[in-house]
């Protein structure tokens, strides 16, 4: 892509096609202050300015609930509701081929992280403008222990320079078709984007989240969840 053309379109992709084995139960309908974890993702891209059409890659039980969410809330952003992959990487290149002829960056965010602003992924989008490939994330400020498979600690990490990587992840489009294919065509296993893209060699920024983004994986995630949302209405 020509870095003097600014893209015309951002389109956003949202994985929620998880199995939710570590929850017991469906992790992306269970209830925040009332509002299904799914929906708050969804709604924080419905209200972010720099997004203009939202694909959801998901289950067809999901699917059927979102369409009755469509009937009841403002998603008109919603364009395509896609069936997930066996593989995190299947599910984003299904979702890449469903992107508007007009988009010039995509932005990948994990349905189960419900608390992402609409601020952040704003910042997201234009630093992807400008650099290519970048990331939400945040510092590491705990200290990092290694233990062995008994669970006893056996030494330290440092974390000097290390990042919790978050998402939306962000693209130009080009960029991640390409990973994409280097990723399905050599079979490879990639956990995010950001591992995709660094596979084709290109840099990848972080973009600094100043507000929790956690990703929902065990009940007492929704109870901090929660936490964090009536702090944020105070």
């Amino acid at each position: 892509m020509d870095p003097s053309v600014e893209p015309s379109r951002v389109s956003a992709i949202l994985v929620a096609a998880g199995s939710s084995r570590r929850m017991g139960f469906d992790k992306l309908l269970a209830p925040l202050l009332g509002v299904p974890v799914l929906l708050r993702s969804i709604q924080a891209f419905q209200e972010c300015a720099s997004i203009h059409e939202i694909i959801i890659v998901t289950g067809p039980d999901i699917q059927r609930e979102i369409r009755v969410w469509q009937s009841e809330h403002d998603l008109s952003k919603v364009t395509h509701l896609l069936e997930g992959g066996a593989e995190r990487h299947f599910s984003v290149s299904a979702g890449l081929k469903a992107v508007s002829a007009e988009c010039g960056i995509v932005a990948v965010h994990d349905g189960a992280r419900p608390l992402i602003s609409a601020n952040q992924i704003t910042r997201c989008v234009e630093q992807a403008k400008l650099h290519r490939a970048v990331t939400c994330a945040r510092a590491v400020t705990e200290t990092l222990k290694r233990c062995d498979a008994s669970g006893c600690i056996i030494d330290s990490i440092d974390r000097t320079h290390a990042w919790v990587m978050e998402t939306p992840q962000v693209f130009e489009l080009d960029l991640l078709l390409k990973a994409y294919e280097k990723v399905i065509a050599e079979k490879a296993l990639v956990t995010d984007e950001v591992s995709a893209v660094q596979a084709i060699g290109v840099p990848v920024r972080v973009v600094t989240n100043e507000t929790p983004n956690p990703k929902i994986t065990f009940p007492e995630d929704l109870v901090l969840a929660e936490q964090l949302l009536r702090g944020a209405d105070r």
